[in-house]
This record gives structure tokens, C-alpha cells and sequence, in this order.
């Protein structure tokens, strides 16, 4: 049997009250070329029954319940276990966007055969509508594109590598600039609402002072042989005026260390 063309992962942790939503939005596309992993983090509320009372009418939902480190963690757990071609990340209280989203997307993969990551939109009352359109090197720097509107190849994450955990809110965001500013990975943005997304969720809940005090080094980094080599020096001159500030000698180090992607 030939394996699907979308694994969606949908990482859960005491989701009941949001699960069923997220999973009707799914079970009703037109397109069914799909299968629906699971990968719960030990909830103690009802989330695992609500997954199974779906699993029961539809053989492509698969559930696993299992100890992890947080959201990135399972997000890389689903990773392992995806059989799909496309993968796509919903988070438990969010939706697709209508019944008809994972069929515009087959249409766009059809479309650009070439294409390893297929983003759109998202709808939120957090963003007093839509966000956020088309990216590129400068805008990734300043915002995120939300996960929930990404579709990657499987193999963009041997490009890549699997979400750093050491980014507790904001994993999603370094890996976003790894396959937008690494040479080799072509995106392409498409004008299509892929999901309601709900304030609320981990990354908007929590900050990440560790993804923000890298954000810059990381961006250099990634972008070296795409980014000019300007804004790289103006980044690092940057860096070093805030370590020069605060006394900081192991940013200062950074900076040195930075030098070479310039």
C-alpha cells in the first residue's frame, strides 16, 4: 500500500476540551489521502478517549501515548513515526481551515513538483485576521510563520535536522529559518487559509530567552551564503555593542566566533 501523501502530527497533552474539533476539521476534508498521528504526552483527562472514539471509525488515526519533553519533543516523535510524503503540524486546539484545505494543497504540490515546503495563511482573532502572507530572509527575522500553516517534504528534515528542543516556545521558528535561509530548500507561498489558529498556545504563552539571545547568530548562520554580507556585519556590530553594554563575555565570543560567516 502506497503511503499517504499527508501526515498530519497532532501533539496533545490534556486537550479535551479542544481535541474533537481539531480532529472533525480533519476527518471532514474532501481530500482523504491522509493519515492523523496522535502522539499525546501521558494526559490524564479524556483526550485519549476522545482520540479513540475517532480511531475506531477511521483507521488512519493512530495513537500513541508516551512520556516526552514538551510539545517540540512530540513533534519530533511524530516525525519518526510519519509514514506520509507531506507533513503537517496541528496543534490540538487549532482547525483546518474548511473542508477543503488539504485538497488546494495536493493541488499545489501537483502544481510545483519541485516545491519541498508549501506554506499559506492562517486565520486568528489573535491577528485580527489573516496572517501573514509571504516571507522572505528579512521578514523571518522579525516574525514567524505560524506552524500551522507549513507543509514540508519528510526529507526537508534530513536537510534540517528535527526541532532543537533547547528552544522550550520557539523551535518552530528556528527551524523556519533554517529551511528559508539554508540554499537548496525551495518554499513557495501560497494564498490559501490553512488554519484557524487559537491564542492560547504554548509559544504564545511563554517566552524563549534562549531562541531570542541566538536569534541573531542563528540567522547569520543559516544564511551565509544567502544574506549580504552588510546585514551580517550590521547583526554582529549589533551583538557586540549589547555584549560590550552588558559586560557579556561569552556573547562577545560569539561575535568572534560569528566572524567566520561573514
Amino acid at each position: 500500500m502506497a503511503a499517504a501523501l499527508f501526515s498530519i502530527i497532532l501533539p496533545t497533552y490534556n486537550a479535551a476540551a479542544t481535541l474533537a474539533a481539531s480532529i472533525e476539521s480533519i476527518v471532514q476534508q474532501d481530500f482523504k489521502d491522509w493519515e492523523l498521528l496522535v502522539q499525546d504526552g501521558l494526559s490524564t483527562d479524556d483526550t485519549l478517549a476522545i482520540a479513540a472514539s475517532f480511531s475506531e471509525k477511521y483507521p488512519s488515526i493512530k495513537i500513541v501515548s508516551e512520556k516526552d519533553k514538551g510539545i517540540y519533543d512530540a513533534m519530533n516523535k511524530g516525525i519518526g513515526r510519519a509514514a506520509g510524503r507531506w507533513l503537517y503540524f496541528l496543534g490540538s486546539d487549532d482547525r483546518l481551515f474548511g473542508k477543503r484545505v488539504l485538497k488546494n494543497i495536493a493541488g499545489a504540490i501537483e502544481e510545483d513538483p519541485a516545491a519541498e515546503v508549501i506554506y499559506g495563511n492562517v486565520y486568528s482573532e489573535r491577528f485580527k485576521g489573516l496572517y501573514d502572507g509571504e516571507f522572505n530572509a528579512g521578514k523571518i527575522l522579525r516574525n514567524n510563520i505560524s506552524h500551522q500553516a507549513i507543509f514540508l517534504k519528510k526529507e526537508v528534515f534530513e536537510k534540517t535536522g528535527l526541532f532543537d528542543l533547547k528552544y522550550k516556545a520557539q523551535s518552530d521558528w528556528d527551524h523556519n529559518l533554517k529551511w528559508m535561509l539554508l540554499a537548496g530548500i525551495k518554499s513557495k507561498f501560497v494564498p490559501e487559509t490553512i488554519a484557524h489558529y487559537a491564542d492560547g498556545g504554548f509559544s504564545s504563552l511563554h517566552g524563549d530567552p534562549v531562541f531570542f539571545a541566538d536569534l541573531n547568530f542563528n540567522y547569520i548562520r543559516y544564511g551565509q551564503l544567502q544574506l549580504s554580507t552588510w546585514k551580517k556585519v550590521r547583526l554582529l556590530l549589533y551583538e557586540l555593542l549589547k555584549s560590550v553594554k552588558r559586560t557579556e563575555m561569552e556573547r562577545f565570543k560569539k561575535v568572534l566566533a560569528h566572524l567566520k560567516y561573514v
